[in-house]
């Protein structure tokens, strides 16, 4: 957390949140007027095929009088995930490294091949 109260400084209060590949910088600003707002910024890390790696970032601005209908709206979509698909986190298993657990790494011996199946049995 960066905390600065000197005016030459464009940022004024600063946050990081490292989620895996992906980093958000939560940053208030000054803007001319002397008024602050905020910037989120998502940098998410690529790899090359010689692998050197170089970050994408979005950046979002987002002013005080948008404040309370951003949380409101973000409020409202988190609950709608969460209510409709739980609170457990799934997506791992899609990213490029991940690596099963032993569970997830024993399938049934059925399940690994379906050669097996005699058609004179169904």
């Amino acid at each position: 957390m960066q905390t600065t109260n000197d005016s030459s400084q464009e940022e004024i209060f600063s946050k990081v949140l490292r989620a895996g590949r992906r980093t958000y910088f939560f940053d208030v600003r000054e803007t001319k007027a002397s008024d602050y707002y905020l910037t989120i910024t998502e940098s998410k890390k690529f790899t090359n095929d010689d692998g050197s790696f170089y970050f994408k970032k979005h950046k979002i601005y987002l002013y005080k009088e948008d404040f309370s209908d951003f949380a409101a709206i973000l409020t409202e979509m988190t609950d709608f995930i969460i209510h409709e698909r739980g609170a457990e986190v799934i997506s791992e298993r899609h990213q490029k490294d991940y690596k099963p657990n032993q569970e997830e790494a024993e399938i049934s011996p059925s399940a690994k091949s379906f050669s097996d199946l005699n058609f004179k049995d169904i």
